[in-house]
């Protein structure tokens, strides 16, 4: 049995998903109607800034985050606001937007593009010291 390509597993969960575009995204988050999580690594955070406002939440935990049933769960993240996942380019992301629809979770999109996007579009960006 083959391992199916990363491409058709990226291009399945985005048209499965809601991909905000970084205004859509940073304008909700600004209104308060929306929490922007950021998925990435805290090696990445720490090299390459973070959004001012973002939930840290790793990918490795957000399923046992996101769970009312976890004892790691994180009320921040059940609060009633959608919730804009992002990580550096918009792969992991997509694949944990799709992961936790399938957990039942709605109200959930990514942002179009990633940390990256954010940066070069020139949207704030806190740095580390």
């Amino acid at each position: 049995m083959a391992i199916k390509p990363i491409q058709d597993l990226l291009s399945e969960a985005k048209a499965q998903i809601e991909t905000l575009s970084l205004e859509d995204a940073r304008r909700e988050a600004s209104e308060g109607s929306a929490l922007l999580v950021d998925i990435r690594d805290v090696r990445e955070l720490q090299r390459d800034g973070r959004i001012d406002g973002a939930f840290h939440a790793p990918r490795g935990m957000l399923e046992f985050w996101i769970a009312p049933d976890s004892p790691y769960h994180k009320p921040e993240l059940a609060d009633g606001r959608k919730l804009i996942l992002f990580c550096a380019s918009a792969w992991r992301s997509a694949l944990s937007v799709k992961a936790l629809q399938e957990m039942g979770v709605q109200n959930i999109a990514e942002m179009d593009g990633g940390f990256k996007a954010w940066k070069i579009a020139g949207f704030p960006v806190d740095l580390p010291d």
